[in-house]
């Protein structure tokens, strides 16, 4: 680890030690995905402790980690909320990306580590936060680029947030996690070992640089740049004996 992950590493365990110490829960910020690498391949640094992982919803790439030392549910705990922000007059709107949802929120000056995943459904977009943050905004924001938008804290029950996948099916020599990506993302495999080696590459939230990594049925693969899928598992073998295979690619 360099010093600023080791950093990160530290105010986690750090929190895990304060609920050991005191008795309540602890929370940390929403964690990216390689923070959430470092956390997962470090649990031997913990004291013993409970913790459970939350983003707002189960396909979150972003989350919180709640230390604990009851039998608490923390999921009813975590103090996540939705910020809707809605474009005013949808007919004249400009189509507006993830990019240009997380670049307003960051002119605010409001730092990554206070939001959750940003959503976009129907040129909405939908980003997880807590209520102080969330109430900022609501008050705050009111265009993105040239767009009028109104903002409106809302229940995460309110809002449909089941991810949308598009399925694809390939064939592959074996299981191998740069096949897979290359077929997935319709890449090169040097491309993809760059990838690998380069550290853009998280197994089930875990960072994996072994090109040769074996996937196994429901893996939750993520690459930076790339995108997110769900190998599903191996179907059956062609005549040639290559391996047919099913993904699911999120949207």
């Amino acid at each position: 680890m360099n010093k600023e992950e080791q950093l990160v590493l530290k105010r986690i365990v750090d929190l895990a030690y304060q609920a050991d110490r005191r008795g309540y829960t602890t929370y940390t910020d929403f964690l990216n995905i390689n923070e959430q690498s470092i956390f997962l391949t470090n649990l031997k640094e913990l004291p013993p402790v409970k913790y459970q992982m939350w983003g707002g919803y189960e396909d979150a790439e972003r989350k919180i980690i709640g230390f604990y030392t009851n039998d608490t549910i923390l999921t009813e705990e975590y103090d996540i909320k939705m910020l809707e922000m809605k474009p005013v007059n949808a007919k004249f709107a400009d189509q507006l990306s993830h990019r240009d949802y997380l670049g307003a929120l960051m002119n605010m000056g409001i730092e990554r580590c206070r939001l959750g995943d940003i959503l976009i459904k129907n040129n909405c977009g939908y980003v997880f936060t807590d209520a102080v943050i969330g109430e900022y905004i609501a008050s705050s924001l009111t265009k993105i680029k040239h767009t009028t938008v109104s903002c409106t804290l809302k229940e995460i029950e309110e809002i449909d947030v089941t991810p949308e996948f598009q399925e694809i099916h390939g064939t592959i020599a074996s299981a191998r996690l740069d096949a897979i990506i290359a077929t997935v993302f319709k890449a090169s495999r040097s491309s993809i070992t760059g990838l690998i080696s380069g550290g853009k590459v998280f197994v089930n939230s875990k960072l994996i640089e072994s090109n040769s990594y074996t996937l196994r049925e429901e893996d939750v693969v993520s690459v930076r740049g790339y995108g997110k899928f769900i190998f599903k598992g191996i179907n059956n073998q062609t005549k040639k004996g290559r391996l047919s295979a099913t993904f699911l690619k999120y949207i």
